[in-house]
């Protein structure tokens, strides 16, 4: 189980995972090589799913990025709607999908390089599936907080 040390850990390494085992060492009161070892029992328990590396907006704030608020025509019809979320997850322009509740079924937030492209993407992915009843797209003007943290506590 996890300790108030490893939710402490956690919290950090969220924020910035290019952290030294001493710089958290600062933050956390344990030895830097305890820290260590605590970050790889936390990776290979799976507590840490993984890690990425997020790119500066002067590389991205030039792309097409839309949420998609997405109605299904039948939500007893499960193998439709499994083979439309399984389309969407294996698309690497959506960034992320989720079920949720409301007039809609999924959101989708879609990162595209052009208008063009975007479309495209749609054409496939939505108005070709019987099992979309509709979608409803709102464009991303610019970004006001992208904090993807959980603050854990013990």
């Amino acid at each position: 189980m996890l300790d108030s040390f490893d939710l402490a850990l956690l919290n950090l390494v969220q924020r910035d995972d290019s952290q030294t085992a001493e710089q958290l060492a600062e933050r956390v009161p344990l030895s830097p090589s305890a820290i260590a070892r605590r970050l790889r029992r936390l990776r290979g328990e799976g507590w840490i799913a993984r890690t990425i590396a997020l790119i500066a907006e002067r590389l991205t704030g030039h792309r097409l990025r839309a949420l998609v608020f997405i109605e299904l025509a039948e939500h007893a019809d499960l193998k439709g709607k499994a083979a439309l979320e399984q389309r969407l997850l294996s698309e690497h322009n959506v960034q992320f999908c989720y079920e949720v509740t409301g007039s809609s079924d999924l959101v989708a937030l879609i990162d595209c390089a052009s208008m063009g492209e975007f479309n495209a993407l749609c054409d496939a992915a939505l108005v070709a599936d019987p099992t979309v009843r509709r979608y409803q797209t709102s464009f991303v003007k610019r970004e006001v907080k992208f904090a993807p943290f959980v603050e854990l506590r013990p």
